[in-house]
């Protein structure tokens, strides 16, 4: 076994779709480096053609089954195959955020549709074209939040907070990946996912300070801290590895 090669992703054909995002984007450069041909794929055209020339852009809104679906006509047409698919496109409404008690219910619900909702026609979509060659890695992205409550001690003195509903999409989103895991798993079609801590992204100076002293590590992480995990994930180097959740925090988690 060479094992210098086992993250090596030459040849492989990806999908990242959310990749105009602050992590998106990263991923996105980090599979190419790695060798794949990666579809940077996102509703943000404009944003999204700033990702590096090497990587195709495409537009996707991942919460119209035609738009995924004509992504996949399009890998399928060009490519003959589709080796690993990634998860990470973030929508929410403009009242995301709310306090609780000011989130409506039209408003949950459509947070729910759109994120929790927009995974599964992506994964339903990937995993059934994987299905052909028996084989492919499907990543999604969950969060701290969707295996612990919040902090919200970190966010006084700060008009920030988490929003309600992404607590119950991305714990969710992590059961969910262990669903597909187990019932995929017969095709050689790994489903896992990467949840993360705080990513640092200019965010309010006293929400930083708090967040920073209570993680074992003692900063937020940063976006290549990331991508790392999602590397594994799509590589032969996680090749027995599916239905698992791959927390990246810090340290938040343990205390």
């Amino acid at each position: 076994m060479k094992y210098d090669k086992i993250f090596s992703l030459k040849g492989k054909v990806a999908v990242v779709a959310g990749s105009a995002g602050l992590i998106g984007r990263e991923i996105a450069e980090g599979l190419a480096e790695c060798g794949a041909d990666v579809i940077a794929a996102d509703i943000r055209e404009k944003k999204n053609r700033k990702v590096k020339k090497r990587i195709s852009s495409r537009y996707l809104d991942i919460t119209k089954e035609e738009s995924v679906s004509s992504l996949i006509d399009f890998i399928d047409e060009r490519y003959g195959k589709l080796d690993i698919w990634v998860n990470c496109a973030y929508p929410r409404t403009r009242d995301w955020g709310n306090a609780f008690e000011k989130v409506s219910l039209n408003s949950w619900r459509k947070n729910v549709d759109m994120h929790l909702n927009g995974y599964f026609i992506c994964c339903k979509n990937a995993a059934e074209y994987m299905k052909k060659r028996k084989s492919g890695s499907i990543i999604n992205f969950g969060s701290i939040y969707g295996i612990l409550g919040p902090q919200f001690s970190v966010y006084k003195g700060t008009k920030m907070t988490v929003a309600a509903p992404y607590s119950a999409i991305k714990g969710g989103i992590i059961n969910f990946t262990r669903y597909l895991a187990s019932y995929y798993g017969k095709y050689n079609i790994r489903v896992n996912c990467v949840s993360p801590g705080g990513v640092y992204d200019k965010q309010n100076k006293l929400f930083i300070k708090q967040y920073k002293d209570r993680t074992p590590l003692g900063r937020m992480a940063d976006k290549e801290d990331i991508i790392g995990g999602a590397l594994y994930m799509a590589s032969d180097a996680s090749k027995y590895v599916t239905g698992h959740n791959l927390i990246i925090d810090g340290g938040w988690s343990i205390i």
